[in-house]
């Protein structure tokens, strides 16, 4: 199980031009697609087997077909995997950081290549066809804060693996462990903006440089012109994932991280600097714990 957080766009299937539009109502009626509660175990899956591939496959050869689905008030949304096109943005992500071409990189059905192989000549075409809407971003080992901000407290729905769920506004199918917040996308849109606004009554360096508000403004900004690309009447979510798996129930149970951000974008509104740098403090010292999972043996 990877150990990521997601961000997912779901848009109605009505937002889709033909020919996706038919084939997403045909694929969300469909009786042998994953279900909603396995479509992560799934994608790791798939993930898992690329890796032990030998030589890898850095992406497989084809787009994915599959969805995550979700039916609201008659309404179905879904959020296309696009498992080619993620993978290809990580391989360049990797490949930029490491300087370095990566040794056995190809893809699926392919042998081993090199500088100039299949990956990278993918990975170039994909660069040249401009930007595209990417549906899911994903965050290995952390959930960065400015996640937070699209969602409140009472759009949180937890299960502990026994089907022991909680329900708030928006509620998933899933029996299997999961924390995951879901709101519209008018809400994300709104709340988000609200936190730029709010950012602003911040001067620089509060808290002894603890929280910078122009680059937190900055990596806000970014969500907020992510989700701009996609249809006003979508759903967004955020999903713990795997990093479930690294606390205990009583954490996930006791998990206030949305309330902790909205407490500090409540306190830059009013100007209290301290109530702000406290509460960010707070979620962020959490999250902290989590990514030095990554160096543990």
């Amino acid at each position: 199980m990877a150990y990521a957080a997601y961000l997912r766009i779901y848009e109605p299937v009505a937002a889709f031009h033909e020919p996706d539009r038919s084939r997403w109502v045909a694929y969300a009626a469909s009786s042998t697609r994953p279900r909603r509660r396995d479509s992560l175990a799934v994608e790791h899956a798939e993930a898992l087997r690329r890796a032990i591939t030998t030589p890898w496959i850095a992406a497989p050869e084809r787009e994915s077909e599959h969805a995550y689905v979700r039916r609201v008030d008659g309404t179905t949304y879904v959020c296309p995997w696009q498992t080619r096109r993620r993978c290809l943005l990580a391989y360049g992500q990797m490949r930029s950081e490491s300087g370095a071409v990566l040794t056995g990189e190809g893809l699926a059905g392919e042998g081993p290549a090199g500088d100039g192989g299949p990956a990278p000549a993918a990975l170039a075409r994909l660069e040249e066809a401009g930007p595209a809407r990417l549906y899911i971003m994903a965050s290995i080992w952390t959930v960065p804060l400015t996640w937070f901000v699209p969602f409140t407290p009472a759009e949180r729905w937890l299960s502990l693996g026994d089907g022991r769920g909680r329900a708030g506004t928006a509620a998933t199918a899933s029996a299997t462990r999961a924390l995951v917040y879901t709101t519209p996308m008018t809400r994300a849109r709104r709340r988000v903006a609200r936190g730029l606004a709010a950012l602003r009554h911040l001067p620089a360096g509060s808290g002894d440089g603890v929280l910078e508000p122009a680059r937190a403004a900055g990596d806000l900004a970014e969500v907020g012109r992510w989700l701009e690309d996609f249809h006003p009447y979508s759903l967004v979510e955020l999903d713990y994932g795997g990093l479930v798996h690294l606390v205990s129930d009583d954490a996930l149970r006791g998990d206030q991280s949305v309330a902790e951000i909205h407490a500090a974008i409540d306190g830059a509104a009013r100007g209290e600097c301290e109530l702000a740098v406290a509460m960010y403090m707070r979620a962020r010292d959490r999250w902290r714990v989590f990514a030095e999972f990554e160096q543990a043996n």
